[in-house]
């Protein structure tokens, strides 16, 4: 045998040596995972509805701690169907709906502009086990109904996220092809409190082309909360990152306290802003609405455009 089919060998022979250990590893952690996931669920369960959603954090797979307020809001809520839609999961890899493909075996739709989505999906493992439909489709308030009848979805679905950096207030007001228990949505913290404004809309709104800061996208959460009213839903509470907040439908008796934009409302405190090159310039409270102030923002209740830092 030559030295070089040798080395072949060799090198096969402890790559798949390597690759079996790494998976042991890997069925290891996620033994771990499950564990704690479990014990984290256990203590979600023997909280009472009144309290803060930000005490019922924890992250299994959502980027903060989203999966726990979802665990939290299930166990008062618990006759609703198990489906569930997201919209802006990027890989899935960080998702707020993953907890409830993996460990409560929901079916739903998983939606991205990112044309990757759906062949880097089907390679999971998770893709058979469960019944997980992923489409890759640049969502638009005009689009958005058909996507989600064209997957087979209509009528009560268990929860909606939407997540998508731009026009989620107009996408959210746009659905009607189902009706959600749970909302979960991004709210711009750098908006303030008060003002119930969103990015005027855009079919093709990107964050970073919008404005160089990436601060100027989204709406208010008190946007979110007028829309909210309108549509038959209750605002909960927000996360304690301040970038998402949760609504359950009024007509399902839910057990929690209704709060204001203002009540409910939790600044960020992440510093993601960019320089005119690019670069993190990482400003802090009040600077970030200071770099955007002169940009257009639409009041959801009137319709009118005005400027975000205009003084009223």
């Amino acid at each position: 045998m030559s030295d070089l089919k040798l080395g072949a060998d060799l090198a096969g022979t402890v790559g798949k040596i390597v690759a079996e250990a790494l998976g042991r590893r890997d069925r290891k952690l996620n033994r771990q995972r499950d564990l704690l996931t479990l014990l984290n669920i256990a203590r979600i369960r023997a909280l009472p509805p009144e309290t803060r959603l930000r005490d019922a954090e924890f992250r299994v797979f959502s980027q903060n701690g989203e999966d726990g307020i979802i665990q939290f809001i299930l166990r008062h809520c618990p006759e609703i169907p198990e489906i569930f839609v997201e919209f802006g999961v990027q890989t899935y890899a960080e998702a707020n709906t993953r907890l409830l493909l993996e460990l409560g075996n929901w079916r739903g739709l998983i939606l991205d502009g990112d044309p990757r989505l759906e062949a880097e999906i089907i390679e999971n493992e998770f893709y058979w086990r469960h019944d997980l439909l992923a489409k890759s489709a640049f969502i638009t308030r005009d689009n958005i109904n058909e996507l989600l009848s064209g997957s087979g979805l209509a009528g009560d679905i268990g929860l909606l996220s939407v997540d998508i950096d731009g026009n989620d207030y107009w996408v959210w007001q746009a659905i009607d092809a189902v009706n959600p228990a749970v909302v979960v949505c991004e709210y711009n913290s750098v908006f303030g409190p008060d003002l119930a404004v969103s990015v005027p809309y855009r079919e093709d709104f990107e964050r970073r082309q919008a404005h160089y800061s990436a601060l100027y996208f989204g709406c208010s959460l008190a946007a979110l909360c007028f829309l909210a009213e309108r549509k038959g839903f209750d605002f909960i509470g927000s996360n304690s990152f301040g970038n998402n907040a949760f609504f359950i439908r009024r007509d399902l008796g839910h057990p929690f306290l209704p709060l204001t934009a203002r009540a409910g409302y939790v600044e960020s405190r992440f510093r993601e802003s960019l320089d005119r090159d690019g670069n993190r310039n990482y400003l802090r409270g009040p600077q970030r609405r200071g770099a955007i102030a002169h940009l257009p923002v639409i009041d959801v209740a009137t319709g009118a455009a005005r400027l975000l830092g205009r003084e009223d």
